[in-house]
């Protein structure tokens, strides 16, 4: 149709405002039943047209508009309340919560909700990878990449809940593609670090739980959130049935990350010497604090038997790695340090990925299967003996066929 063409009854019409803009407007199904005029936008009449266009392709498509616009911020507010506070971890909602709040709603949030296209999710992904925050030091550093990226996966999957109630009929999020995920693999130990680390925290009160991360591969959560009747120390095992977290200042207990996060670790003869003695340390913790020990029933506590903060402890191992002389690494790494050392010994990848409790062995083969500078060099040389060889014989011929 012509760019002047009047558009026939039941097309919508198309008008100029007086800041320059186009807006088509037509009566349109809305949720709940009957018909409200709705509006769209273009820099230009085809812009508007296109736009109107799509609106009575959804229509076709029997998409409802819902009885009042609303704005992305609005849209954000109910998604989190009514749907991933009640299906998902409440760590999870937290750290969603604080990504809308902090970082997309201030950028997005008053955009109408069916107003969010590509150029909108592009617009907000500059706009983050050029925000500064405060850095630990308290200097201003740039948001990271993977920040950007999880702003753009938790818009992405806003939208897409937004798309199965018929909100909206695309999901502009999924439209701007992104590269993938970085999984930051750490540095970890090679064992005459690691034995070095554990003889330097010999006398730490929570050496016990440093070495359960160095040789059991535990992740921080489940280490906080092990409690004695999980631990058979005549049997040689414990079981992984839950994580500590903390939320709101407070601790939560949640069931393990993933199903296979979920198992029983065997235990080693040094670590079942380290909990015994644990054991022993925390009962005279017990019998000094009288009345105001706390009974939690965690092996790992603060000093009067409460729960250990996730925060408390990270303080706790800057201390300890900054006396230690071992630079950035972090908690994480120790656990990392585990898988890598099994994974060198020799260890099957699936017997690792049990230890480990990965949900798929792709993670412990892609994430943490790299070898250490020593062995990478030791690996090559080892490759170009075998090619370089003892010098063969003149006579000897090859063919290639």
């Amino acid at each position: 149709m012509a760019a002047g063409k009047k558009r026939a009854n039941g097309e919508g019409s198309i008008y100029k405002r007086a800041d320059g803009r186009y807006v088509g407007s037509a009566f349109v199904p809305v949720a709940g039943g009957g018909r409200r005029r709705r509006s769209v936008y273009g820099n230009t009449r085809r812009e508007a047209r296109d736009a109107l266009d799509e609106l009575f392709r959804d229509t076709k498509a029997g998409v409802r508009r819902p009885l009042k616009r609303q704005t992305l911020g609005e849209y954000l507010d109910y998604w989190l309340e009514q749907v991933v506070k009640p299906e998902r971890r409440p760590t999870t909602y937290a750290g969603y919560e604080t990504m809308v709040r902090v970082h997309i709603k201030p950028v997005l949030g008053k955009k109408k909700l069916d107003e969010v296209g590509p150029a909108e999710v592009r617009h907000l992904l500059s706009v983050l990878r050029d925000k500064e925050t405060s850095g630990r030091g308290g200097g201003p550093r740039k948001l990271s990449h993977r920040m950007v990226q999880f702003a753009h996966a938790v818009l992405r999957n806003a939208l897409s809940n937004a798309v199965r109630e018929e909100l909206v009929s695309r999901n502009a999020a999924k439209l701007v593609k992104m590269s993938n995920p970085e999984y930051d693999v750490g540095a970890g130990l090679d064992p005459i670090a690691a034995r070095a680390l554990l003889k330097h925290i010999a006398d730490d009160r929570l050496f016990t739980l440093y070495l359960c991360a160095i040789v059991l591969g535990m992740r921080r959560g489940e280490l906080l959130g092990l409690v004695w009747d999980a631990v058979d120390l005549d049997g040689h095992r414990l079981v992984v049935r839950q994580s500590l977290s903390w939320v709101q200042g407070r601790a939560v207990l949640l069931p393990p990350k993933t199903r296979a996060s979920r198992r029983v670790i065997p235990l080693p003869e040094v670590v079942v010497t380290a909990l015994r003695d644990h054991q022993k340390r925390q009962d005279d913790e017990r019998l000094a604090a009288g009345e105001a020990w706390e009974d939690t029933g965690f092996v790992f506590t603060a000093r009067h038997g409460a729960a250990l903060s996730p925060y408390t402890l990270g303080k706790y191992w800057r201390n300890l790695r900054d006396a230690a002389g071992l630079g950035t690494l972090r908690f994480h790494d120790l656990r990392h340090t585990a898988v890598s050392l099994l994974l060198a010994l020799g260890v099957p990848p699936h017997v690792v990925r049990e230890i480990a409790g990965h949900s798929d062995i792709k993670v412990t083969m892609t994430v943490y299967a790299h070898g250490n500078l020593s062995e990478k060099a030791r690996a090559l040389s080892q490759l170009g003996a075998t090619l370089s060889g003892p010098p063969r014989s003149p006579t000897t011929t090859s063919r290639v066929y």
